[in-house]
Parts: C-alpha cells; sequence; structure tokens
C-alpha cells in the first residue's frame, strides 16, 4: 500500500503544496538533498521512493544502523558509474543520525558535487546529530505526525484497493477507533495491524473485523478513551488530582492509561509544567525544570522513548512537597489590580533618566539596594493604596518553609506593616 505518486502521499501538506521544494524534488525537477526529520512511519521513506520512482533514477537504500564506511564508498563508486550511463541515484539514508562523523564525512562530496541525490531520514534533530558541511549543502525538511483523519484514509484505501483487501473485509466503527490510538499516528503500524485483523477474521471465517478481533490481532487491550470525550477529560483530571494528593502510583497509572490509548505526549507535559508551578511551586522549584526538560525530550526523540522523561517528570511531581502558594499569589495580586487597586507608582522608583524627570521629583529619594546592609533598602516599593499588601504566602511544605523564614527577615528589613483593613 506504499503511495506510487507524490498525489498519494497522506499528510504533510505543509510540504507538498504545488511549487513547495519536496514536491519539485518528486516531480524530479530539482536535484537538491534534503534531510527528513520527523516521528516514525510518516512517510520519510515513501518520499524518498516516490523521489526516485520520477525521471527513471536509481533507488538505493542504506541503513545507518547496518551500513559502515565501506557500504557508503561502495554505493557511491555504482552511483558514479550509473551516472556514466546516463542515471541518477536517489541514495536514501535510514536513521543517518545513527552514523559516524567519518561517514557522514564520506557523503559530502557525493552531495556537494551532486553525484547522487541524497534522502536522509531521522527520528531525531539534524542539528545536533548531522555534521555542519552536510546539513548546510542539503534541504531540512520536517514531517509531522500523521493525524487520525490521515491514517484513517490510509486504512480506507487498504479495505478496497486491489492490491489491498480488494474489498473481502468491512471494518466497524469501535475497530476502526482501536486501530486509529493503536497506530499512534505511525502509518507503518496501523497497516500491519489492519493485516493482522483481516488474518485472524479470515481463520475465523468471518469479513467483519470488531474491536475484539482488532485486540487479538494487535496482543494489547483496547484502553476505552476518547480524546475529544469524557474520558479524555476524566483521565486527565484524576492524573492531575492524583499527583497533586502525591500518590505516585496512582499517577503512572494513568500516565501509562493516557499513553497507551495514544494521548497527544506533548498535552501530558504541558499539563505536567502547569502543575509543576500550581501545586508545588517554590516548595520544590527544581520540579519545574524536570517537568520543561520532559517537554523538550517529547519535542526532541518522541515517542516511545520520552515514556520515560514523562514518567521521570510524574514521579518527580507526585513525591515533590506540595504548595499552592504561588498561584494563589499571582491570582490574589490580579485580584487587586481587577478591583482597581492600582495607585501611581511612588516618585522614588520612577524613571529619572529622560531630562526633565528630576523636576518631577522622579527618583528623588531612591535608595539603591546593593549600598543597603544585607542588599536590601527600606523604602517604600508598592503604591500608597496597596502599602502592607501581601500576595505571596509561603508554606511550611519543602523548600519553602526556609522561603518562609527568609521572607519574614525581608518584611523586617523592608519596614514592611500590614495592610489596614477596609
Amino acid at each position: 500500500m506504499r503511495p506510487r505518486t507524490v498525489d498519494e502521499i497522506v499528510g504533510q501538506d505543509h510540504l507538498l503544496a504545488t511549487g513547495s521544494p519536496l514536491r519539485r524534488l518528486a516531480e524530479g525537477r530539482t536535484a537538491m538533498s534534503v534531510f527528513l526529520w520527523g516521528p516514525p512511519g510518516v512517510g520519510k521513506t515513501t518520499i524518498a521512493a516516490v523521489v526516485s520512482a520520477s525521471g527513471q533514477r536509481r533507488f538505493v537504500e542504506l541503513s545507518a544502523v547496518t551500513a559502515g564506511v565501506k557500504e557508503v564508498r561502495a554505493a557511491l563508486a555504482e552511483a558514479q558509474r550509473e551516472l556514466a550511463r546516463g542515471t541518477g541515484t536517489v541514495l536514501f539514508v535510514d536513521e543517518v543520525h545513527r552514523f559516524s562523523k567519518a561517514q557522514q564525512d564520506v557523503l559530502l562530496p557525493a552531495v556537494e558535487n551532486r553525484l547522487v541525490t541524497l534522502i536522509a531520514a531521522t527520528t531525531e534533530n539534524p542539528s545536533f546529530s548531522v555534521i555542519s558541511p552536510l546539513l548546510s549543502r542539503s534541504l531540512l525538511l520536517t514531517l509531522k505526525s500523521l493525524t487520525d483523519a490521515d491514517i484513517g484514509t490510509l486504512l480506507d484505501r487498504a479495505l478496497t484497493e486491489e492490491r489491498g483487501l480488494a474489498g473481502a473485509f468491512e471494518l466497524d466503527g469501535e475497530a476502526r477507533s482501536d486501530l486509529l490510538r493503536f497506530a499512534g499516528g505511525d502509518a507503518r503500524r496501523a497497516l500491519t495491524y489492519l493485516e493482522e485483523a483481516a488474518a485472524g477474521a479470515s481463520a475465523q471465517g468471518i469479513t467483519l473485523i470488531d474491536g475484539t478481533i482488532v485486540s487479538a490481532a494487535v496482543d494489547k487491550a483496547a484502553v476505552r478513551y476518547d480524546r475529544d470525550g469524557d474520558q479524555h477529560y476524566d483521565v486527565i483530571s484524576a492524573f492531575i488530582k492524583s499527583l497533586r494528593g502525591s500518590d505516585v502510583q496512582a499517577g503512572l497509572h494513568y500516565l501509562a492509561r493516557m499513553m497507551e490509548a495514544g494521548e497527544d505526549p506533548r498535552f501530558i507535559a504541558r499539563r505536567l509544567i502547569i502543575l509543576a508551578s500550581e501545586d508545588i511551586g517554590m516548595a520544590a522549584p527544581s520540579v519545574l525544570q524536570t517537568c520543561v526538560a520532559a517537554a523538550q525530550a517529547v519535542a526532541l526523540i518522541g515517542m516511545p522513548e520520552a515514556r520515560i522523561n514523562l514518567a521521570q517528570a510524574v514521579i518527580a511531581c507526585a513525591m515533590a512537597p506540595k504548595s499552592n502558594a504561588v498561584v494563589k499569589a499571582v491570582d490574589a495580586a490580579i485580584a487587586d489590580v481587577r478591583a482597581g487597586l492600582i495607585g501611581t507608582v511612588p516618585p522614588a522608583l520612577r524613571d529619572a533618566h529622560y531630562p526633565g524627570a528630576k523636576q518631577h521629583g522622579h527618583g528623588q529619594g531612591y535608595l539603591y539596594a546593593h549600598d543597603a546592609a544585607h542588599g536590601v533598602a527600606s523604602q517604600q516599593y508598592l503604591p500608597d493604596e496597596l502599602a502592607g499588601a501581601r500576595y505571596y504566602q509561603p508554606t511550611e511544605h519543602g523548600n519553602e518553609a526556609a522561603m518562609a523564614e527568609r521572607l519574614r527577615m525581608l518584611e523586617e528589613l523592608l519596614g514592611r506593616r500590614e495592610r489596614k483593613a477596609e
């Protein structure tokens, strides 16, 4: 079911518009070399095969996992002989990020002299894994994960076309939803699961593929989870509340449940980042860094490897001491502003760098904090209307206990007074 022409390629609309570099490459109107960066099963090999079919070019595939310098040199030598006979070569290198610097150096002259049209596929950011000279002589194209609609189109083709199942089987709604979730945006996986499900149905002498048959074919339970319905909101709610409640086991369970159901890992990472400040905050400030790093790992390496990074962030969130003092502080400050408690900036704090500022008293009496004892200058920073306001009130949990003690010391040095009752 691999697409044979550029028009049969599903997804990647941002790269396949009329006149785009990838379409021109696929139509044989350019000889540029490209790096295709994207998750597994989104069409990197397919694009290379389609490009090779244009202009009757040879298609040579190397895997960076098994090919060494010797194999690369041999492929380039054969490409040179074929070029002398008038036949160009499309050299497809899968998982190019696994090539050593020496192996990449071998490719450089061939790319520079256009001996071959290099199409290199990688699931990792080429900026970190490919030598600069090779990358600068090529076009970097970022492929996106296939959507459920894209995978659905491929399933429909496979069910109806002669080179697929040729209409011999039907797929019910439940089975279709399961296949979309199990696929996780990977076209190869979706078609493999459909093929196995069809074989299972055939063995039972039936033509309708239902959820039970799909589960048996995939050899994993179908997790009932509607990414746009109640299950989505119920599970993410339970996930956040479990972490807030410090139940690490429950947090890992709901994480696994979402990942197995095909939830977008970026969504999970975003919720962890929010929780790190909303429910942990200054009680364990390093947890926010852990969650941000997990989100970056999701973007850089993708699934399934990023499941480990997400799990580390989940464990850090669950095990950390909890405090909601940060969110209470900012919300209290916003509430005052919305209520009109704004006031004017104290004259000593106003900008005094423009001509005439001193005539208005701007900057007069300002105390430079670094000249004061302990680096804290006792002066009024808040507007008069808010003098004595206290927004951040740390708890006694974790690191925030020390923050509470430091805040008491700072308040004393600042000479702060409590806001008068209305």
